[in-house]
């Protein structure tokens, strides 16, 4: 239980921060896409079932406050800590280097299935200006942000785990 109070919490600071704090802090009207980053790690530190609902709650959120219906960010967050969660069995805490990459691939991807629906769909061809402009800032922000964000989530996962094996014994 505390940990999905915790992971809850983690996941409404992440969106507060994204939507509110980081309005202030955009590059050219780009922010960080933080929601991403905890999907990315309890997908990799927890495996695919905790990727998947951090990643659903994520969305749900998303969807909530800014979505012109209910669900569409949710699944695609979905899919996104599902996936990461296959990175469980390769995946070292200690190491930065493979959750940045991940981060980055989460945001490639995610930018893209937006672009798709977003624009493609209704037949505005600009993708070279949206990829330069909009994708590639994006991921790279949302990459230094894990930077930022990335460490003090191994350390709530350890923590968290040292409290369950307490309990169990």
């Amino acid at each position: 239980m505390r940990r999905i109070i915790i992971q809850l919490l983690i996941i409404l600071i992440c969106f507060l921060l994204q939507t509110a704090f980081f309005r202030y802090f955009d590059l050219a009207g780009i922010v960080p896409n933080l929601l991403l980053i905890p999907t990315m790690s309890f997908g990799m530190m927890r495996g695919r079932k905790e990727g998947m609902l951090v990643g659903f709650f994520s969305g749900l959120l998303l969807d909530i406050m800014y979505g012109a219906m209910i669900g569409p960010y949710a699944l695609l967050y979905m899919y996104l800590g599902y996936i990461n969660g296959f990175f469980h069995r390769v995946y070292y805490m200690e190491d930065i280097l493979l959750p940045m990459l991940m981060v980055g691939a989460n945001d490639l991807v995610y930018n893209l299935i937006v672009y798709i629906v977003a624009y493609l769909l209704r037949n505005r061809l600009y993708f070279g200006f949206y990829l330069l402009h909009v994708i590639l800032p994006e991921v790279v922000y949302t990459m230094l942000m894990t930077l930022i964000i990335y460490k003090p989530l191994v350390k709530i996962n350890r923590w968290l785990k040292r409290k369950e094996e307490g309990s169990e014994a």
